[in-house]
């Protein structure tokens, strides 16, 4: 859970980075975009920790405020790589 939720997401993250700053090659961009796909697994396994929880009514599950900051830092990794690929060169 570790790897998808911080080492997959920060990879992710510092590969743009270097690509925009042209200190990488854009032919890095595939494992970029894998990094984002591994990033997602650690969502899918919250979603169904919360769906069993709920469903078995073990206890009460609430959002707060991180899920907005949480929601916005998704929009803005989607956008800047949506962007990074009309950018760059195939």
């Amino acid at each position: 859970m570790a790897l998808f939720a911080l080492v997959a997401p920060m990879a992710k993250t510092i590969l743009l980075a270097l690509i925009h700053l042209s200190r990488a090659p854009a032919r890095l961009l595939p494992a970029v975009q894998l990094m984002g796909k591994l990033a997602m697994a650690d969502i899918f396994l919250i979603a169904v920790y919360i769906t069993l929880a709920k469903g078995l009514t073990l206890g009460r599950v609430e959002t707060a405020w991180g899920l907005w900051l949480f929601t916005g830092c998704v929009l803005a990794s989607l956008a800047i790589s949506i962007e990074t690929g009309r950018r760059l060169p195939r």
